[in-house]
């Protein structure tokens, strides 16, 4: 007798939607980490944006005010101004946070796409017939296309973590009550409306 093959196994299916599941996990995690790391750059460029306003303000005061003969004080005052903004500058300058930014954004759509695949593929193995080979092709098809994501995708760091984390565990912002469901689909597709209970009701 031919011994069996690992994927006659009868748990072989459960054993795959277990690596499916945690891979889904990691992902979700993933893109939320970049959603909120751009989001983290964005406010900090804006706060940098202000205060380089403000900065080059105080130093054409400054000036303005040494030509008006505001002495010693309001020329040294200028060029600690000036020093601070030529510094901020300089950095908008070397770290292009807008740019950056952009960079997580777009790995976040790309990981947006790759979540989506892995939760078809969690759901085809509970509700199709479709053979351990064909299930293992496509699992490793989103494996090779999320390793390819990942390659040129910004590294993220742990306030963006830290905040995704918020997010997913306790804001919820992943998950949906059946009535939020209800009021973003049609009519005919709502559960309410089925269960004979409408949003009012």
């Amino acid at each position: 007798m031919a011994p069996r093959s690992q994927t006659d196994e009868p748990d072989a299916r459960e054993l795959i939607e277990a690596q499916v599941r945690e891979c889904y996990g990691r992902v979700v995690y993933s893109h939320k980490t970049h959603e909120k790391c751009a989001d983290v750059l964005l406010a900090r460029l804006s706060k940098i944006k202000l205060w380089q306003i403000f900065l080059s303000a105080i130093t054409t005061g400054g000036f303005i005010a040494v030509i008006f003969g505001a002495g010693l004080v309001g020329a040294m005052i200028g060029v600690v101004v000036s020093t601070a903004l030529l510094v901020l500058n300089a950095y908008t300058k070397n770290y292009d946070l807008g740019e950056i930014a952009q960079k997580h954004r777009q790995a976040a759509a790309d990981l947006w796409l790759i979540r989506e695949r892995y939760l078809a593929l969690i759901t085809d193995l509970r509700v199709s017939n479709e053979s351990i080979e064909k299930v293992t092709t496509r699992r490793d098809a989103i494996l090779t296309d999320l390793h390819s994501v990942y390659s040129g995708a910004p590294s993220t760091n742990d306030q963006a973590y830290k905040k995704a984390q918020e997010g997913l565990q306790r804001l919820e912002e992943m998950t949906f009550s059946e009535a939020e469901l209800d009021a973003l689909l049609p009519a005919e597709l709502r559960k309410g409306l089925a269960a004979g209970g409408g949003a009012g009701e």
